[in-house]
């Protein structure tokens, strides 16, 4: 049986560098970031169902979606974003399903769905265990800044605007502490992916 391993954390607290190096250790990650962009592109019918509720101006001369555009609209619009999650939200469950269900067939041990927004979306109700990636306050608040070359009330309010990551780390089985260094990081999820290979 192949389990579902859903994989989430906060804004820079490193969980893209963990699905990096479970990508390296040959697990298969399935990245929902990248899967919204598969059914945003240009002919999908998630694209033409923006287009349908938001108008041509979210559209690119090149029939790529103009995503500054919409991000003004929906960002100060909280019906506006609802709309947009509304439309998109199902096609991306479908086919990060879809891929989970290919990789199973073949008898893969577990998959990883890398989900930034997971438990605010309900992902973590179809999978078997759920890894957070942590931070102290200080250390996401410095690397944002870093990140992004954001002002520290910018990084604040971004961070403010996520569920807490304390609710995310009390709902996890597993839990990875990105305060150290990438050699401290890359011992936990070695030592995690032997523990999941146990269950």
């Amino acid at each position: 049986m192949t389990k579902i391993v859903g994989l989430t954390g906060g804004i820079a607290t490193g969980k893209t560098t963990v699905s990096n190096i479970l990508r390296q250790a040959g697990i298969p990650v399935i990245d929902a970031d990248q899967v919204a962009r598969q059914v945003q592109k240009p002919d999908s019918v998630g694209l033409t169902r923006i287009v349908k509720v938001f108008g041509p101006k979210v559209l690119l001369p090149t029939g790529e979606l103009n995503r500054p555009a919409l991000a003004k609209i929906v960002f100060n619009d909280k019906e506006a974003l609802k709309k947009l999650n509304e439309i998109l939200q199902p096609l991306i469950y479908d086919a990060i399903f879809a891929q989970a269900d290919t990789l199973k067939k073949r008898g893969i041990p577990f998959v990883v769905l890398d989900v930034p927004l997971l438990f605010e979306q309900h992902y973590d109700e179809d999978c078997d265990y759920v890894i957070v990636v942590y931070t102290d306050p200080q250390t996401q608040l410095k690397r944002l800044m870093a990140r992004d070359h954001c002002s520290k009330k910018e990084a604040q309010a971004r961070i403010a605007a996520q569920m807490p990551l304390s609710e995310k780390e009390a709902l996890a089985d597993f839990k990875i502490n990105n305060n150290g260094d990438q050699v401290a990081l890359q011992k936990q999820v070695a030592s995690l992916i032997k523990q999941l290979k146990a269950k």
